[in-house]
């Protein structure tokens, strides 16, 4: 059964979520600041958190910023309307994807378990891109022998990316592949998530020599020259 965190100030939609989601089958514990939904993170280790982006005192995004800097486990992020700023800022904060409210709770249960899917052991093979070194089975990713803190996300596009090197995917064949939706607008979703993965996995994240961009497609893993 996964266990959520809730960090919610709304007290009727944290309810209806909190209700929604455990008649889904999931463990929810829940928090009406983001600084007590800190707090809580501390206390417990869930295997997701929902978090919305409009919270008093610490807003979502520092939440998810904070976060980040020591866990790398799956944020999703709800907002209230979708509004490319405050997307653009939440990925770029470091969530695994969005919701916009109203938000049923069949579709936030649908993205969450996507979400977790990410995290999930394939195929016991390994492939080698210079100095970086996928891992399928153990689902661990190094570089110059350094383990390196992938989110879920970040490590399934990885994954995807390494299955076909050199081939250009375009960001709706990812965001199917990834995210398990191609909704046009959340190409933003692609993005974000290249920008954090390359700041992990490239030597010169700006001059990218690995994830390369493939100009009006998409982007590619190049095998090392």
């Amino acid at each position: 059964m996964p266990s959520l965190l809730l960090i919610e100030d709304d007290d009727a939609i944290r309810t209806a979520l909190e209700l929604s989601l455990t008649r889904q089958g999931h463990r929810v514990a829940t928090a009406a600041s983001g600084e007590d939904g800190l707090k809580l993170l501390r206390e417990q280790r869930p295997d997701l958190i929902v978090l919305d982006v409009m919270l008093p005192g610490i807003d979502g995004f520092e939440v998810c910023r904070r976060i980040r800097r020591t866990d790398q486990l799956p944020i999703i992020l709800l907002t209230a309307r979708n509004d490319d700023i405050d997307v653009v800022v939440g990925l770029e904060s470091g969530a695994d994807d969005y919701v916009v409210k109203p938000v049923q709770g069949r579709v936030l249960d649908a993205r969450i378990r996507a979400v977790l899917r990410r995290g999930e052991r394939e195929s016991s093979d390994s492939a080698t891109f210079g100095s970086l070194v996928i891992d399928r089975s153990a689902m661990t990713v190094t570089k110059n022998g350094e383990d390196l803190q992938l989110t879920p996300t970040e490590l399934r596009l990885l994954l995807e990316l390494s299955r076909r090197p050199g081939q250009a995917l375009s960001r709706q064949q990812l965001l199917r592949l990834v995210w398990e939706h191609d909704y046009l607008g959340d190409s933003r979703l692609v993005d974000a998530c290249v920008q954090r993965l390359r700041a992990k996995v490239e030597d010169v994240p700006s001059s990218p020599t690995l994830i390369r961009t493939v100009r009006g497609v998409g982007y590619r893993l190049d095998p090392p020259q």
